[in-house]
């Protein structure tokens, strides 16, 4: 059984436990013995199952298995063992009667109130699995402790007026509380990052954190990293691209004005959105590998102001886009012009960084495409961006089938790209294929395809590349939408219902019932064949960063919210994270939630080194975006060889604005700007 449905299984069984203990209690009071009495057997076989499952995450080797093995059973066990002492004995005679003395029985507080407290003990580790999250320390089980405790007493204290040794108990009861949220909230020293450099050095923090003021000053926090560590400081608007292209190179202008309009899918709906140049996605960017990029950004009406973010592509920190670290955001009325060297071939996008969740889903995104230098375009070669507008999945400005032609033998190159929050998954019918490269990078060697599902997390991106066949291929996402339609030339021209009634007949011919749902996914670390990289695993690493993912209340901005967390912390009191320019570093990416983080890092390619402890055994993986599923671990690494300061968060973009989001600084750089990144 895999950890996410250990941890599912982990996570029914401690509500069934809570509720079964919490009924028994329940019913006894009710003066009803037999009810009460069943419910406790439950109760009792529940919380068996609940030190199983634990054990059995344990054995899964689940990072977290700790906080529940020193917090949550203990308290269970104890209050289930107290509850079965005291309540047992009594509630069975009770049940085996069930006369009205016997109901009177179980109604008192040394009945009801010892199986209540086991509820409540059971209630505090599924509290502190959702609420108060990681990391689990004393102070926080202290803090359950006393809760747990406090909640025994206030219940026996309003069934009876005798409680025996209440003052005791009650004083007791509010020490753990006062020393748990002294350990809880009183900070122990100074905030440094969870990392290490060669030989147990920490890695560096900003300074700052914790403030609460809502503003994060990492002006102040790279000028001290920089002083500290004796480094030359430069801003991070020197470090912008050139103004002319390299020997052989062309210079590709573009301009994108971003404005509120209504725009127009191909079924004729009409969707309000928030655009470059009028249209949704924005116009399409295409350069020759050794071009001179240059995009002159302008902002209409988009009153929350606007950037453009190079997705995956190692641009310079000045151009990265990024309002409040390496620019501020462009206002309505002004203007940014970036620059950058097209020197990585693939596929790739762009989408403003200043109030990213509702901008990327308003439609503020398009596509980058770089060819190879030397090379002419041939056969069919498309590119997809798939999106979420108006409540409907788009291929394009396509809310129907995008249906196009192409000759039997024609090399055909799907481009996918997935612009929104959370996963999307592709099949494709009707023929063999291969997925040539991710993130913008090739495989190597990689094998033919057919009858599997290809997972696409946020942010990423697929390039599928097969020759077309004599007969229709389909390319449906996630399983119920056909997003792309391949006829021969040799059938109907155009794209109307002919073509797309043939499209259909054709790919149930392919795949009966179109049942994709039940294809397997494809595992892309065990996907190609092996080749050597510049570092692997066993490298010697100058920074290691660890990060864990989570939920709990934290404060972000200033304000206490039930945030998305990266070690117990929400941005912007989350460490930065600070290298040199040439170290090689680790991050090690943990999900201990229960929903999926498309974890993005800018301006760096990361290798994948390991996924739950397994290492990659096909092609090697060089990635932007990768999806931390619930329960799983991430290595990855990269060298540090793009100086500036750079954003690393989750691209599910309403988790990153909800704190799920910190910089990476290299050493002596600074910025001028504020530095509280909104979105």
């Amino acid at each position: 059984m895999t950890t996410d449905r250990l941890m599912a299984l982990d996570l029914l069984v401690s509500v069934l436990t809570a509720a079964a203990w919490m009924s028994a209690g329940v019913a006894a009071a009710a003066r009803r013995p037999r009810t009460a009495a069943a419910l406790f057997a439950v109760a009792l076989v529940a919380s068996l199952a609940r030190v199983w499952s634990v054990l059995a995450l344990a054995g899964a080797g689940w990072w977290f298995v700790q906080e529940k093995i020193t917090v949550a059973l203990p308290l269970l066990v104890a209050a289930g063992a107290a509850a079965t002492a005291l309540a047992g004995p009594r509630l069975l005679r009770a049940a085996r009667r069930a006369d009205a003395a016997s109901r009177e029985a179980v109604k008192a507080p040394a009945v009801a109130v010892p199986l209540l407290g086991a509820g409540y003990a059971a209630t505090a580790g599924i509290v502190q699995t959702f609420l108060i999250g990681y990391p689990a320390d004393p102070g926080t089980a202290l803090l359950l402790l006393a809760v747990a405790a406090g909640a025994v007493l206030g219940t026996w204290r309003a069934m009876s007026t005798h409680v025996p040794g209440l003052r005791t108990a009650t004083a007791v009861t509010a020490v753990a509380a006062v020393l748990g949220t002294t350990l809880v909230f009183v900070p122990s020293g100074e905030t440094t990052a969870e990392g290490s450099a060669t030989g147990g050095t920490a890695a560096m923090a900003g300074s700052g954190s914790g403030s609460g003021s809502g503003s994060h000053d990492h002006h102040s926090a790279s000028e001290g990293s920089a002083s500290l560590m004796g480094a030359e400081t430069r801003p991070v608007t020197d470090l912008r691209g050139p103004a002319a292209p390299p020997p052989g190179g062309a210079v590709r202008r573009f301009e994108l004005t971003a404005r509120t309009a209504t725009v127009t899918l191909s079924s004729g709906r009409k969707v309000p959105a928030w655009t470059f140049n009028g249209q949704v996605p924005g116009p399409p960017l295409t350069a020759v590998q050794g071009d001179l990029v240059e995009v002159r950004l302008r902002n209409a009406d988009i009153t929350s102001g606007v950037t453009l973010h190079w997705h995956g592509y190692d641009v310079p920190s000045g151009e990265d886009g990024v309002p409040g670290l390496t620019q501020e955001a462009v206002p309505p009325g002004g203007e940014f012009v970036y620059r950058f060297v097209a020197a990585q071939v693939g596929t790739y996008w762009y989408h403003t960084h200043e109030v990213s969740d509702l901008g990327v889903r308003m439609g503020l995104y398009g596509t980058l495409v770089v060819t190879p230098k030397g090379t002419s375009a041939k056969g069919l070669d498309l590119t997809l961006p798939v999106h979420t507008l108006g409540g409907v999945t788009v291929t394009g400005d396509h809310d129907q089938p995008l249906v196009q032609q192409a000759a039997p033998g024609t090399p055909v190159r799907l481009r996918l790209i997935n612009t929104d929050n959370t996963p999307h998954r592709f099949t494709l019918a009707g023929t063999p294929y291969r997925l040539v490269a991710v993130d913008g990078t090739d495989l190597n060697a990689p094998g033919t395809l057919g009858r599997v599902g290809l997972r696409l997390a946020a942010g990423g991106r697929y390039d599928l590349a097969f020759t077309m066949p004599s007969d229709p291929v389909l390319l449906r996402v996630d399983d119920r939408t056909d997003s792309v339609r391949i006829t021969p030339e040799s059938g109907p021209p155009g794209d109307g219902a002919a073509v797309a009634a043939k499209g259909a007949t054709a790919s149930a011919t392919a795949d009966p019932g179109s049942q994709t749902a039940g294809w397997p996914e494809l595992d892309l670390t065990r996907y190609g064949a092996p080749a050597p990289t510049p570092f692997t695993s066993r490298s010697r690493f100058d920074r290691d960063f660890t990060l864990v993912l989570d939920r709990g209340f934290a404060l972000t901005n200033g304000r206490p919210a039930y945030a998305h967390t990266v070690n117990g912390a929400a941005f912007p009191d989350i460490p930065t994270e600070v290298v040199r320019e040439g170290d090689l570093v680790r991050l090690t990416v943990v999900n201990r939630g229960r929903e999926t983080h498309p974890w993005h890092l800018h301006g760096h390619r990361v290798l994948v080194l390991s996924r739950d402890g397994r290492s990659v055994t096909g092609s090697p993986l060089w990635l932007d975006t990768f999806d931390v599923q619930p329960g799983q671990v991430w290595e990855v690494a990269f060298r540090a060889a793009n100086p500036g300061l750079w954003m690393n968060h989750c691209h599910n973009l309403s988790h990153a604005d909800l704190g799920m989001m910190l910089h990476l600084a290299y050493e002596g750089v600074t910025t001028p700007f504020h530095g509280a990144h909104s979105g």
